[in-house]
């Protein structure tokens, strides 16, 4: 029953590593015969902008430049412990004005090692900040689950499933970074002469590509607990509670996982099939946008599009069909038209 899911699931992973950030690159520079010279060269060019743009934003005290110093700081090693994502997003959290989506990004801070994540100081404010977020407290969920705490996390599914909206702030940190990734030009040598898009091409992977690195929530985990509710109504209305507030939510994951659910536990075989159709159509949607992603490297004028949408804000969510539209790709999948099958 859960194939469905695991495909979207892998659909999205794929869209967000679309665009790699710089400092993510694994195998660049190098082709079957050997490294290439000139892009390790190019790649350590932009590893060194993406440092200096951190040194550019760290004085101050704005929260959401400092988010953007953050997430640009994350990825990168042998930071000095003043521009270290650490650092960064704990001065974020603590500028006046600080908003949830800076609090979101706190939840990476933690070691995963010593089995510390998320971050639990950054979760409890988010409870307190954003009590009506389904997000936070499906997060919640996780870390009960974990903890091994049933009655907590069955407290949890009942709270998101109350809660008015689902926002894992991805359009927040796109906007953040964004609006940051200018304050240098891109110098020569970071540009990579085989695709024209030049700077803003440039500047559109980074952004997309460190974006997609939002700390989410264990969808996976809530989809197993809805299908495992056996006879308990309780359990089965509070998931197609949480379903419908995620059918409109703010990431293509929480849309799927609630068109997911009204597809499984729905009784009426018209709504069941309506929400197969409409995860038909999104799958359609990650997909199409992630060959815009793609080609952005090679067209300035699409590239500077993105860019745009991303300093508007929005949600992931609104700025993928806003996408789209804007480059007249339907929001419905043609009637022949299959997603691409997975194992």
């Amino acid at each position: 029953m859960m194939r469905g899911w695991h495909c979207l699931a892998l659909t999205c992973a794929l869209s967000l590593a679309a665009m790699p950030a710089f400092a993510s690159k694994t195998a660049a520079g190098k082709s079957h015969s050997g490294p290439d010279a000139a892009a390790q060269a190019r790649d350590k060019a932009q590893l060194a902008f993406q440092q200096d743009l951190v040194s550019v934003l760290a004085p101050g005290g704005d929260p959401q430049r400092l988010l953007g110093a953050a997430l640009l700081a994350r990825p990168l090693f042998n930071q000095t412990p003043s521009n270290s994502f650490h650092r960064l997003i704990e001065r974020a959290a603590q500028a006046e004005g600080a908003g949830a989506a800076v609090y979101w990004m706190q939840l990476a801070d933690c070691d995963a090692k010593a089995d510390a994540c998320p971050n639990a100081a950054a979760l409890e404010h988010l409870l307190g900040q954003a009590p009506d977020n389904a997000a936070v407290w499906l997060l919640k969920l996780g870390a009960d689950a974990r903890g091994m705490k049933q009655d907590a996390a069955r407290d949890d599914l009942a709270k998101a499933a109350a809660a008015k909206l689902y926002d894992d702030y991805a359009g927040a940190s796109l906007q953040a970074l964004a609006t940051s990734v200018g304050v240098l030009p891109p110098p020569p040598d970071t540009l990579d002469p085989r695709h024209p898009g030049g700077a803003v091409g440039m500047q559109t992977v980074l952004v997309y590509g460190l974006a997609g690195t939002q700390p989410q929530p264990s969808l996976q985990l809530v989809a197993k607990l809805c299908e495992n509710a056996g006879e308990d109504a309780s359990i089965k209305a509070d998931c197609l509670a949480l379903g419908k507030t995620l059918e409109w939510g703010s990431s293509p994951l929480a849309r799927s996982l609630g068109l997911h659910l009204r597809e499984v536990l729905a009784d009426d075989p018209a709504q069941q099939q309506e929400a197969k159709d409409a995860r038909r159509n999104l799958v359609w949607q990650v997909q199409s946008f992630a060959q815009l992603l793609a080609r952005a490297q090679d067209d300035a004028a699409l590239a500077q599009r993105l860019l745009a949408l991303a300093r508007n804000g929005g949600t992931e969510m609104s700025l993928q069909l806003a996408a789209l539209r804007d480059n007249s790709i339907p929001t419905e999948a043609p009637a022949d038209w299959q997603p691409r099958k997975t194992e």
